[in-house]
């Protein structure tokens, strides 16, 4: 096969330097695969590809996988995908939850989280901090009327855990971080599934995948310069900050600060932790973390 043009496009020392990234992938539903997939066309050669579900008919209109892939792990469906674009692409693939797998993170130069649910996502968030490892997170809203999408640098900007409270106290809309899949965070605070078409899905899957490209290219000479480290995406007329309303396909940058005293990444827990105190540092539960954002679950977890 013929990388030609993308050559052309972004040079051919850079094409050969995203070839030995090795990017990580946990969550393969309709965001993640559709990102796993757009990277490896876009020349991305490495994967690692976590996730624990098998594909079900009801999922075929809603992701990169066909009919025929139903009934198979996700994992396998992507990773077949990908070597259709691409037949030397090296994946190594884990079907299971990525907490039972945070060995494969210690290879990789990116992290792109697709994963539903706030469990997961903090358990990436110390997995990341732990190994200075950037990732890149996204999220959809309410039936598909927007997303957002952010690149987290370990101390250097906010982790995800003070990322995600500053966002819901800051900005005006209730903000979901389900699976791209679907899902939203109703105006009671619990979590309820609400699809939106797989196109206002992809709009942020693709944002989230060229952000992930473009932190592989840190340092060469196509690499750009974002406004902020969360761009907010509008699908539909959304208010996204107060007392303005974004107008469709619209986009809003901002730069969220770290929080020095997060639960996660402030500097007290840092000193615990450099000091060996594991106990008063693991005192801090998902509990605790969801608080801090806002977040209220039907099975209770995260209440007040």
């Amino acid at each position: 096969m013929s990388w030609d043009r993308v050559e052309r496009l972004i040079g051919k020392q850079n094409l050969a330097r995203l070839a030995e990234k090795r990017v990580g992938v946990v969550g393969l539903g309709s965001g993640g695969g559709f990102a796993a997939v757009s990277l490896a066309m876009s020349g991305v050669r490495k994967f690692v590809l976590v996730d624990d579900d098998m594909l079900e008919a009801a999922n075929v209109v809603r992701h990169v996988a066909d009919i025929s892939f139903v009934g198979r792990s996700k994992v396998d469906a992507v990773a077949e995908l990908i070597r259709r674009r691409n037949p030397n692409a090296d994946i190594e693939t884990r079907v299971g939850k990525i907490e039972h797998h945070l060995d494969v993170l210690d290879g990789v130069d990116l992290l792109v989280a697709g994963v539903d649910g706030e469990g997961p996502k903090y358990v990436l968030n110390q997995a990341c901090l732990d190994r200075h490892l950037t990732a890149v997170y996204a999220g959809v809203y309410e039936r598909g009327e927007g997303g957002d999408v952010v690149v987290i640098r370990p101390y250097d900007g906010p982790c995800y855990a003070c990322w995600a409270a500053e966002l819901r106290e800051g900005l005006s809309f209730a903000v979901t971080n389900e699976e791209l899949d679907y899902g939203m965070i109703g105006a009671d605070g619990t979590l309820e599934a609400e699809p939106g078409l797989w196109l206002h899905v992809v709009r942020i899957a693709a944002a989230q995948a060229d952000l992930a490209l473009n932190e592989l290219l840190v340092g060469a000479d196509v690499h750009k310069t974002m406004p902020g480290n969360t761009v907010i995406l509008a699908n539909a007329a959304l208010e996204i900050l107060d007392g303005h309303t974004s107008l469709p396909y619209s986009a809003v940058w901002v730069n969220l600060e770290r929080d020095p005293n997060c639960l996660v990444c402030g500097e007290p827990m840092r000193q615990r932790a450099a000091l060996g105190d594991e106990a008063e540092t693991a005192a801090v539960s998902l509990a605790d973390l969801m608080n801090s954002s806002g977040i209220v679950r039907e099975d209770g977890l995260g209440e007040d």
